[in-house]
């Protein structure tokens, strides 16, 4: 390896000192922060964006939400691969510009199929912020803390997603669907200039791949798109849910949903890597099915209280938990291709999830499609359990 790479790889490697929580950790999580708030923007408003605008039903805003996901669960494994040859920033940084032009783009449109395609377009910078700033702050950590830094990661995700909503509806009541799509593109574009600082090679070159998706990531990817279903519902459809029972704003709701996430992974952040995955992620599954069959056989407000409580509490062990059992054993140059496997179950829990609520909805009602949610999250424990036998087999010891 020449000096110059070798000062590359050290620039990702952890802290000599042990220390996780330095200057290029921040940058990237401060990064996130920007984006996912740009992104949580556009969570109690683009459903309504699509029924009052262009007349939609409960399918036509699954496909809405959904299709962002379809093309970022397509370029996830490429991202992963341009991750580990070409560093971390380049993915950061572009693909959240591509996301800030997509979004103030929302502007220029007048038909679905239009909107539609801008989603689409979207999804290719989703997919690229995302495993570029999951890996880099793996790439920042020490072997035995990965669950720790992902809970870390996701607060800055989780903020976002807190004050997104709530900065987006303000928008929209005091102006219009324009003012919303500038200032979430806005945040995009503050998310690209931030990712400039994330450390530039995490490894020297490695061999070329043999598969586009990572086996080993694949299994926790699936728990964890099972687990994230009953999130995409309460998403898509609390907000248009919540005029039926009297909740006229679900802005606080996603806030408080998003506060308690960020909570447990601030403060809990050991939570995962000391429970060990198995017990976590049950946990995590427990939760959230509780959380959409609340939903679905109690109409109140307070039911809505409590989903978002119950699914925040699931959703801040359920990606720690699986993110450490998918980078487990997983070698430094191969970590890009094993974290755009696994987070390209995220793209499949919305480009799958979300049009097959939206049906739900259509054919029974926002309750049926909560109902439908909690289901999908039962069956989460029997995919976790034949993972846990094999993660069990592979490792030789009891997975408790």
């Amino acid at each position: 390896m020449t000096d110059a790479a070798a000062g590359e790889c050290t620039a990702l490697t952890p802290d000599r000192d042990g220390r996780m929580i330095t200057g290029p950790f921040l940058l990237v999580t401060l990064a996130a922060f920007a984006y996912f708030v740009a992104l949580g923007c556009l969570l109690p408003t683009l459903p309504q964006y699509v029924t009052s605008t262009f007349g939609g039903n409960g399918l036509a805003v699954g496909l809405v939400v959904g299709s962002f996901a379809v093309s970022a669960a397509a370029a996830r494994p490429w991202a992963g691969r341009l991750g580990d040859r070409y560093g971390r920033r380049v993915l950061l940084s572009g693909g959240a510009l591509i996301v800030a032009l997509s979004t103030l783009s929302y502007a220029l449109v007048d038909t679905l199929p239009a909107l539609l395609g801008l989603r689409l377009i979207a999804g290719f910078g989703e997919a690229a912020v995302f495993v570029g700033a999951a890996t880099a702050t793996q790439d920042m950590a020490p072997d035995n803390r990965r669950g720790e830094a992902a809970s870390y990661f996701s607060v800055a995700v989780y903020s976002g997603l807190a004050f997104g909503p709530a900065i987006g509806e303000y928008l929209l009541r005091r102006g219009s669907y324009e003012n919303v799509w500038l200032v979430a593109s806005g945040f995009a574009l503050l998310a690209a200039l931030l990712g400039l600082g994330t450390p530039h090679r995490p490894a020297p070159r490695a061999p070329k791949p043999t598969s586009l998706l990572y086996r080993s990531s694949l299994g926790p990817g699936f728990v964890l798109m099972l687990g994230l279903i009953p999130f995409i519902g309460f998403a898509a459809f609390v907000s248009l849910y919540g005029p039926s029972i009297g909740l006229a704003h679900t802005a606080p709701v996603f806030f408080v949903y998003a506060a308690a996430v960020g909570t447990i992974r601030l403060f809990g952040a050991k939570i995962p890597d000391r429970l060990g995955w198995p017990r976590a992620s049950s946990i995590a599954l427990a939760a959230v099915a509780l959380g959409s069959g609340l939903l679905a056989v109690w109409p109140s407000v307070v039911a809505v209280w409590g989903a978002a409580v119950l699914i925040g509490i699931g959703m801040a062990l359920l990606y720690p938990a699986l993110f450490s059992a998918a980078l487990d054993g997983v070698p430094d140059h191969e970590r890009g291709q094993a974290v755009g496997t696994f987070s390209l179950f995220f793209d499949l829990s919305q480009g799958i999830g979300a049009p097959l609520l939206g049906l739900a909805v259509t054919v029974t009602s926002y309750r049926g499609a909560f109902a439908a949610a909690a289901l999908v999250a039962l069956g989460g424990f029997a995919a976790q359990h034949r993972l846990r036998l094999h993660w069990r087999e592979g490792h030789g010891h009891n997975a408790d």
